[in-house]
């Protein structure tokens, strides 16, 4: 599996940190020359309720997701849905 990094922030709270970490995950080996796709994620720890995440589609909607989760975090925006894959 190959991991590629898109954005983390860290926001300090009374209660604790969060981290929000956004990447891109694919396989490591590719199939007979074959693109292989990437899929992206945001996770959230540190929320006391349960860890959250979010899918995307694309890169270009992993960062503007990346920030939407951390607008909703601070109280700017409203939760965030996951773009369709």
């Amino acid at each position: 599996m190959t991991l590629y990094p898109v954005a983390d922030d860290v926001l300090f709270a009374p209660g604790g940190r969060v981290v929000i970490r956004t990447y891109g995950v694919a396989p490591a080996a590719e199939r007979d020359g074959a693109r292989t796709p990437v899929a992206y994620r945001t996770w959230v720890t540190g929320v006391r309720d349960q860890p959250r995440f979010w899918h995307w589609g694309h890169f270009e909607d992993a960062c503007h997701g990346h920030r939407k989760v951390v607008e909703w975090l601070t109280g700017r925006g409203p939760l965030p849905a996951a773009a369709a894959a």
